[in-house]
């Protein structure tokens, strides 16, 4: 296993590793980071659309770790400091997508399924727990269908089926998703701000302080507004996995926010109704983020999800 050190003081039940890379695919290396002890179960977190891995909050993953888990959190492709992909995403390519016209994107949702299992090849897991955000979740459940011994449990956060006919965008947000933030520091995090204030949580608000300290680490280990709009194509350009999930038989757990505009709710309903046995988790105030004040709420779930799953699996 890589090195790993001590956290600092006040959470010294938690061994947190630095950063570290795992070539995963031909041309793709990812940046993870682990909490915990390897011998707990493992469990992977995914993140979503434009989202590193410190989007995951650390004090999120610690608490998961002391739940028992061996917490795996990593960028995908085209965001952080993992690898960035070539071939070029014009904003009119992504109107058609959009508008559901035929375009080719320069990956899918199954490369970064892939990916996701390339990494827990690296680290020697068989099997782990999955837990997937917004695009995450449609990647967790693309793993799920895709390689189904290799979960234990799936939960499927602010996430969709793929039907085009559920999940959806209001409208007013395409213009700032795929707009441009302009250049430096300083425009990015304007950007972010603004951003979180259309599709963040209306009943657990974070202070513009918190928003910007968010924006500002993110902005450090690497944006790249290319890589977003690559990741953009591969979510409107994934399949309908509707039936196809009504073969997966893990635990699952889905979980949506009532107030969530980027991804309606439609979508978790709809997931959760194709999932034979899926615990549906509605949150009341709930947008597309994962608010400090809804932590224990998150691990409590995950942790049962995973209590339901064979032992030895």
């Amino acid at each position: 296993m890589p090195p790993r050190t001590r956290p600092k003081p006040g959470i010294p039940d938690v061994v947190v590793s630095g950063e570290l890379f795992a070539p995963v695919a031909r041309d793709v290396e990812l940046c993870y980071q682990t909490f915990g002890d390897p011998d707990d179960e493992p469990l992977l977190l995914v993140m979503g659309l434009g989202g590193p891995m410190t989007w995951w909050d650390p004090e999120l993953c610690r608490m998961l770790a002391r739940r028992g888990f061996f917490v795996i959190r990593y960028d995908n492709r085209d965001v952080g400091r993992s690898s960035r992909i070539e071939g070029r995403v014009r904003r009119s390519t992504l109107l058609r997508a959009f508008a559901g016209r035929r375009v080719r994107p320069p990956y899918t949702m199954s490369d970064l399924a892939a990916d996701a299992f390339g990494l827990l090849d690296h680290l020697g897991i068989e099997s782990a727990h999955v837990t997937g955000v917004s695009m995450g979740g449609m990647i967790a459940q693309t793993m799920a269908i895709e390689q189904p011994r290799r979960l234990r449990s799936l939960t499927s956060i602010m996430s969709t089926t793929g039907k085009r006919t559920v999940g959806w965008q209001h409208p007013s947000l395409l213009p700032t998703l795929i707009g441009s933030k302009g250049p430096g520091r300083e425009a990015y995090i304007r950007a972010s701000a603004a951003t979180w204030k259309l599709i963040g949580s209306p009943g657990y608000r974070q202070s513009d302080e918190e928003v910007a300290k968010r924006a500002g680490e993110t902005f450090d280990r690497g944006v790249s507004a290319a890589g977003t709009m690559r990741q953009m194509l591969a979510v409107l350009k994934q399949p309908n996995r509707s039936v196809r999930l009504h073969g997966v038989q893990v635990p699952t757990l889905v979980m949506h926010g009532l107030a969530d505009r980027m991804v309606h709710v439609s979508g978790g309903r709809a997931t959760a109704a194709a999932i034979p046995g899926a615990e549906l988790l509605l949150i009341d105030g709930m947008g597309h983020d994962l608010p400090a004040r809804l932590f224990e709420a998150f691990v409590d779930a995950i942790r049962r999800t995973a209590d339901r799953a064979e032992p030895g699996r």
